[in-house]
Formats: structure tokens, sequence, C-alpha cells
């Protein structure tokens, strides 16, 4: 800088400097400079002491008194016009005003200029040695012997440094290793021959060259139809093929900027960075050893395999059906409005009730002494008596349907549910009983013995999502004080008192005796569609939107024994068989699934769950698939039902 030139020059060890070919003298500095004699050493020599070297006469040359700290350098600065050319010179420790001619030989070295303002810098160059080969050279003097001999005194040299370094009287020049502020490559030297030797050296993850995708101009059959175009906006991006769409341009001009440029390269060092370093040692282990021994298919029989009847009749969507306790009826529940009954055997449609809605759910009464059907549709549960059996069974079901006592009023629970009783047209049809709901009803199911029923209403800005309603004495209860999330199903025990509540993340497990919660079991899916109690009452499957099914076993844990991803869409339906060890899922991939499932009376041993049959004959309508599923009580059948209006019967 500026004022580093200026001490420049004024350094009489510095005072001839030679620019180009031409040395030149500052005669005008040697006044100043000429007063201390020490020569060319570092000032520090003299930092502790009074003096700062000798003149001409030998004499001491003492440091001139500075007292001036910052302040007053600040307050020269300012006051100080001669401030910006004074210098101080460390040799003689006085500060020097340069003149004119000083401050120009400055500014010229500044800017790169030779000091000599009279020297000719393009002047025309000599040439020592002539552009014309020779034949002759100039010397033909022999090389020295020493040319091609080893030096004896450079080994003399080197022997004695070497033995003092043995010996430890030297000791080589400490590097100092300045840690803060480096940073390493940390594959910079993945190539070496030593790196590369060692068995366990993994190499760094290289970027795949680009290919015609790529290109500003690529060929017509690598752009993107709009078809294919819109596939790519709709799947995620670890999905993609190609994380960016094929363009055309003209020209190379006319390319913009990269946008994802910065992530990619964020990427690209997140790549790097989380590369693993060590190859780790595989084992050899055959894969097929790592799976269980499962039991093939055919020692597992019977199970449903082909599919036997079809019925047809509705019009809409199928989203419910049950079959009669003795299994010779099967009721079914569609958005057109009416409930069929149908022979199971003959795929007959017996009698059609029109209840005037889209009937959400549909049960049969379980009890086989009376013939009763519950239907969900809207805000009403509707209790239908079929007259599907022999005249005890029937008259059977009129006494239970009468069985209030005299003189007692209808209950009305809560102020909320209201009973009435069927006339006219709908008393003809066979339907007895109208329990009106605040809310629309989206499922009905009947306790073991016949007597009691549950509706779900879901709402969850309400605790009035779940009432349990008596039959015999047309009294209706809403069991909970509190709302605990969106209910999506409930369903009884069927031996115990206890009352099962499926909510979208987990299933609450009541004591209807104790009236308290007694286990709460965690599904870990997003959204529970539907639930099935085994028949033994200590094991339980859920089925979810998230395509997954999971199976409890109550007396081991509150999380999932086993969770099955057969199936490619949402869950609609999952049941249980009474008597088989078979449970079934229904998805709207239009596939029902049928697996097997041993329980063990053995509490040490686990349950056997082998999937054992994929049934399909649904057409996919609206992206809907099966909508329902459910066993036939006595024989290993199973009943489904779709979107596309059909029920269909797998034997």
């Amino acid at each position: 800088d500026w004022k580093h030139l200026a001490h420049i020059a004024l350094d009489p060890h510095q005072c001839c400097v030679s620019y180009g070919s031409t040395p030149f003298l500052w005669t005008t500095l040697l006044l100043y400079d000429i007063r201390n004699t020490v020569g060319n050493i570092p000032v520090e020599w003299y930092k502790d002491f009074p003096h700062i070297g000798y003149n001409l006469d030998g004499k001491k040359i003492y440091k001139p008194i500075r007292n001036k700290d910052e302040l007053d350098d600040f307050l020269d600065k300012m006051e100080n016009p001669e401030y910006w050319r004074t210098v101080h010179d460390k040799q003689t420790g006085s500060d020097i005003v340069l003149s004119d001619d000083q401050v120009e030989l400055v500014n010229r070295l500044q800017r790169g200029q030779f000091g000599d303002v009279n020297f000719n810098e393009y002047e025309p160059m000599v040439e020592f040695f002539s552009s014309d080969v020779m034949i002759h050279p100039i010397t033909n003097r022999p090389a020295d012997k020493r040319s091609f001999i080893p030096s004896l005194t450079e080994k003399e040299k080197v022997s004695k440094l070497v033995h003092a370094i043995k010996m430890g009287w030297l000791k080589p020049r400490r590097v100092e290793d300045d840690g803060r502020g480096r940073y390493y490559d940390l594959w910079a030297s993945e190539d070496s021959s030593i790196l590369a030797r060692h068995r366990m050296h993994l190499p760094a993850p290289k970027i795949p060259l680009p290919g015609h995708h790529e290109s500003y101009n690529p060929p017509p059959e690598y752009l993107f139809t709009d078809e294919e175009r819109a596939l790519w906006e709709q799947q995620d991006p670890g999905d993609r093929k190609l994380p960016f769409v094929p363009r055309k341009y003209s020209s190379l001009r006319q390319v913009p900027a990269f946008s994802h440029f910065i992530h990619e390269r964020f990427e690209r060092c997140l790549d790097l960075y989380l590369c693993p370093r060590q190859r780790k040692m595989r084992v050899n282990v055959n894969p097929e050893d790592l799976i269980p021994q499962l039991p093939k298919p055919k020692d597992l029989q019977p199970f449903p395999t082909t599919q036997s009847l079809v019925y047809r009749g509705h019009s809409g969507l199928v989203r419910s059906i049950s079959v009669s306790p003795s299994g010779q009826w099967l009721a079914s529940g569609s958005d057109d409005g009416s409930v069929r009954f149908w022979e199971v055997c003959s795929s007959r449609c017996m009698k059609m009730v029109q209840v005037g809605g889209a009937v959400k759910s549909v049960a049969w009464n379980p009890n086989p002494s009376v013939c009763l059907l519950a239907v969900a549709l809207d805000s009403v549960v509707l209790i239908l008596s079929p007259s599907l059996a022999d005249k005890q069974v029937i008259l059977s079901s009129e006494r239970l349907l009468s069985a209030q006592q005299e003189g007692e009023e209808p209950a009305e629970g809560n102020g909320s549910v209201v009973w009435s009783e069927a006339e006219g047209e709908e008393l003809n049809q066979g339907v007895r009983l109208k329990i009106q709901h605040p809310k629309a009803v989206h499922q009905v199911v009947w306790h073991a013995k016949g007597d009691y029923l549950a509706s779900v209403m879901p709402d969850n800005t309400s605790h009035l999502q779940v009432y349990i309603h008596q039959l015999s004495r047309r009294r209706s209860q809403n069991p909970f004080s509190r709302n605990k999330g969106l209910v999506q199903c409930v369903s009884f025990h069927p031996i115990r008192p206890y009352f099962f509540v499926a909510t979208q993340r987990s299933i609450r497990i009541y004591n209807l005796v104790k009236q308290e919660m007694t286990k709460k079991l965690q599904a870990n899916s997003k959204w529970i569609s539907s639930m099935a109690v085994h028949p033994g009452g200590d094991h339980v499957i859920c089925g979810s939107y998230d395509c997954k099914l999971s199976w409890f076993d109550l007396d081991l844990s509150t999380k999932p024994y086993k969770m099955l991803r057969h199936h490619k869409k949402a869950v609609r339906g999952v049941a249980y068989h009474r008597l088989y060890p078979l449970f079934a899922s229904a998805s709207d991939d239009g596939s029902v699934i049928v697996c097997h499932g041993t329980v063990y009376n053995d509490l040490l041993q686990n349950p056997l769950i082998v999937p054992v049959k994929v049934l399909r004959g649904h057409v996919m309508t609206h992206d809907l698939g099966v909508l329902d599923v459910t066993f036939h009580p006595t024989q290993p059948w199973v009943f489904s039902s779709g979107a596309d209006a059909t029920i269909r019967l797998f034997t």
C-alpha cells in the first residue's frame, strides 16, 4: 500500500532499486538514513533498549519520547494538513514528512510504473545470441568428472545432519497445524492406490451421466405427452422416474436458468455426506431361510375359492349385507332405497322393501329364536320382521316387539331418540318399529342375545355418537357423557359384557357392568374403517383406509400383533367366521382376501395367520370396489357386496 511504499523509500538498504535494467539512486533519502549504521536487521531487536542504533561516530541514537495515544493520533490526523504524507521511520524512530518528489515516486510505484521517469521500457532488445543455428558449438570442452559423480562434500554434510537428527541434537522444523477454518474433501483421495487396495474401501456415489432427456433439444419421443405430464404431476417426487419435465428449445440461448439448481446441489452434498464410509460384510444367508415356514393352503382347507352365485337386482351401491342365523336368508341394503331378502342357495330375491332412502347398514338379529332385521337409513333405524321363518319364530318375534309392559310409556332416550310404531303401507311391508335419531346413522349392530342393538352417528362436535337400544322395553341410552373422538364403528363382545368402540386411530374397550374403560388399542393407522371381534372374544381385527389390516391379541398387547398390507386400496370391511378359523377383508381394489387365523388355547402360542386366497369378481365403479363382506354362519362361504350393485357368493 501507500505507507508501505513510503517505508521502502526510506530504507537505506533499498535506496538503490532496480526497475527493468536501469538502477537509480534515491539521493534525497540518504540524508536521513545514513545516521543509523546498524544495518538491515529487525528493529524488534532494539525493542527493550532506550536507543535504536548507532551513528557514524559510534554513539547511541536514542528513541524519541513518544507519548501519543490513539486520541492524539486522531487529533493529529484531523488538524495536521501534512498528516497524509507523514511516515514513521523505524530506523530512526522519528516522523518524516515526504517531499513532493517522494510522493510522486510513491504514486508511480503504486500505479505499477517504473521509478525512473526517463527509463524507456520499450527499448529494443539486445540479442546476445544469434538466431542462426551454427554447425559447430561455441565450446567443445569435455564435461567435468564432478558432473556425473556424487559429491563427497554433500555426502559428508548429509551424513552429519542425519547423525544430528538421530542423536536428537537437531530437530526438524515443526509445522503449525491450524485446524480452524479448514475444510477437507472427504472423497479427494478415493482413487489413490492405497485406498483402492483396502478391502473396506467404498468409493463415492457417482452422478449419473446426462441422457437425452436433459438435452435442450431432445428427440420428440423423449418429450412428455399431456397424459404423461398429468401422471407425472400426480406422482410423489420420490416415485417419479425423472425429477424434471423434458422441454425443447430452438437454441441454447433460449434455455433459462435451472430453478432447482441449489436444491440439486444440496441433495448431492447430502448423498456424499450421508454415504456409508465402511463396507459391511454381508452374511451369506439364503433368503428363503428367513421366510417363516407357513403351512400350505391345501392343508388349511376348507376355505372359499371360487365364485358360485351372483345376486343381481339392486340398481345402486350395495353398502351392507347380513346373513340370517340359520344361514338360509341374506339381507342387503343399497343406495337405491331398497332392502332385499335373498335365498342363499338359489340367489332368488324373496322379498323387497322400499324404505325411501339410501341404506347405510343392515344387521340380522343373531338370536335364532326370532326373525328380525335392523336397517339404518338417514337418521332412522327400522326394525323389520320379514316373516321368513316358521310360525313359532314369527310369533316369538312379534311377542318381543310387543313385550313392553302395560302402563309404561315409551321411553325417549335422553330426549333425543323417539320410538314409534309403523303404520299403513310400512306395516304391510314388514316394518314394525321406527327409532328416530338426532343425526344420520351409519351403523347398527346387535348384541349376541338379540335384545340390545347399538347405533353409530359419527359427529366430532358432540358426545351423542353412540346409542344402545333395548328392544323389549323400548329404551335408549347414551353410554358416553364425553366426546372421545370421531366414532367409526362399534361392536359387542360375543361372550362378556364388553363394548368395543373404534374411533379414527384407536379402539376403546368398555366394561358395561363396571361402566369404565378397560383397555385402549392403538391401531397405528390413519383412519379405521371397520372392525370385527373373534368369536372367542380375545382377538380383534380392524381395517383402515390406508390399506392396512391389524390383528390385535387382547391378552398380549395394546398394539397390533400383526399388520397385513395385502390390499392396494382402502379396506372397507372385515369379518370373522363363527365356526371356522377364517377371516376376510374387502377393499376398494375389488378383491376379497381370505386368511386362515388359528387361535390356540395355549396362551404361550401365538396365533397362526396365513393368507390363503384372493377372491376377485367385483367390477370397480367410481373408484369403489367391495364395500362389505360377511361369512355364512355354518358353511365356509363368504358373501361380498360391491359398488357394481351385485352381491357375490364364494364357496
